[in-house]
């Protein structure tokens, strides 16, 4: 999940904390969208193994992953109020324990029933990181260093999925293979100490720097202005055409490599990670190609426009992952689509800050991240029924029209936006 999807945090006071003591909280959040990353990663790696003992089709495995996202949804849908309820430090610790727990308790399964329940659990706690995280760094660092805190921490979840191939299959190859959830859950339960004695209680927060709290009413209203916003639904069907593809590099890949490319867990250690450092590029080319046209006299409509038409210019590369014969050269292929795939999720991101005001920016965020879990829950089962019925290949072809059509469907709200920004100008 991008970071962007929990909007700013606004709950108006900030935290009296030296510099030293606030980016070592933007350092824990940095780890725990490592340990984040790492936990989702994990399932994909070892998914031969669990199906081999549990007996489970690649359609199983299908309704396994979506019953994760179907969690992954709802959590995002109610994680803003529970942060906004409970607060930053106990929502945090609440959200980490819960995904750390059920990741820990994958260990134990013995049915495809109990996969899916831990997996499910797992869904729920994760996207709550998500929603915390922006609101710890509203409360703890002034408003000009929010970028490159949320930017540090969001580095944290490429590094995750960088490191889990090689790291699980080290794992895997000295001890038992279902340790690497055990291993991961414990270390998720052994941040929450250092968060816990780390951030500040409410009673420590700068009461001159507070603003009026936002009324249910206002929340009621400005919810049903965005839910009924046309825009809204677009961007929604956008992220729900286009994340797909990313959960097919997180939950399918290294699966698609072990079976249908016929490696090892070594040797898709040894490339595979290539795919999420390169994604890892994505997001940061988005924001600095977009960044460098708008400083450039371009409006900033225009800048997203232009952006996620260079990334949707590159999805019809994607065949050729699965048709060269070289495997190298298909996971390099498979890199650029993630890159590209990274680079416009950022950049869509961007035109919906531009798009929406701040008092709606949360509440759209939510509902787009929300279209962005149901797109990959409906895409995990169509894609545990091609993969039985035909194999890998009829997915790669997929993948070249869902950001071409996606961009055609936000052409006309961007160039909308674009027009004003113009006469502003």
């Amino acid at each position: 999940m991008n970071p962007r999807d929990a909007g700013t945090a606004q709950d108006g006071m900030r935290f009296r904390l030296s510099p030293w003591k606030a980016w070592y909280l933007v350092a824990l959040i940095f780890l725990v969208a490592l340990i984040n990353y790492f936990d989702r990663q994990s399932l994909s790696v070892v998914a031969p193994r669990f199906q081999s003992e549990l007996h489970l089709s690649d359609a199983g495995y299908g309704h396994v992953v979506s019953l994760f996202l179907l969690a992954s949804t709802f959590s995002y849908a109610v994680a803003g109020l529970i942060s906004d309820w409970l607060g930053t430090r106990v929502s945090m610790t609440a959200f980490v324990g819960l995904w750390s727990a059920a990741e820990a308790t994958t260990t134990f399964v013995r049915s495809a029933t109990q996969l899916a329940a831990a997996r499910f659990c797992l869904g729920l706690g994760e996207p709550g990181l998500w929603v915390a995280a922006p609101k710890a760094v509203g409360e703890i660092l002034p408003k000009k260093d929010h970028s490159l805190a949320i930017g540090i921490y969001t580095l944290g979840s490429t590094v995750g999925a960088v490191i889990a191939l090689p790291a699980i299959s080290a794992i895997t190859t000295h001890l038992p293979w279902k340790s690497v959830f055990l291993i991961d859950g414990c270390v998720g339960l052994l941040w929450l100490p250092l968060w816990l004695a780390a951030y500040p209680r409410q009673k420590q927060r700068d009461i001159s720097d507070a603003r009026p709290a936002i009324s249910a009413a206002a929340q009621a209203a400005s919810f049903k202005t965005v839910l009924a916003s046309g825009r809204t639904w677009k961007f929604m069907v956008a992220r729900g055409l286009t994340d797909p593809v990313w959960y097919f590099f997180l939950f399918w890949f290294p699966k698609y490599m072990l079976s249908a490319r016929s490696l090892t867990l070594a040797q898709v250690a040894r490339i595979g990670w290539l795919v999420y450092l390169f994604a890892g590029v994505g997001t940061v080319l988005g924001g600095i190609l977009s960044g460098w046209l708008i400083r450039h006299g371009v409006a900033p409509a225009s800048a997203y426009r232009k952006v996620m038409l260079i990334c949707a210019a590159l999805l019809p590369l994607s065949p050729l992952a699965a048709t060269l014969h070289d495997v190298l050269a298909g996971v390099c292929i498979a890199s650029v689509i993630a890159m590209a795939h990274m680079a416009w999720l950022v950049t869509l991101s961007s035109a919906v800050v531009d798009l929406y005001p701040a008092s709606q920016l949360g509440t759209a965020f939510g509902l787009i991240a929300a279209g962005s879990g149901l797109g990959g829950m409906v895409s995990t089962e169509v894609i545990g029924y091609v993969v039985t019925h035909h194999g890998y290949l009829p997915l790669f072809f997929l993948m070249m029209f869902l950001h071409p059509i996606a961009l055609w469907l936000l052409w006309n709200t961007l160039r909308s936006r674009s027009t004003a920004d113009a006469a502003v100008a």
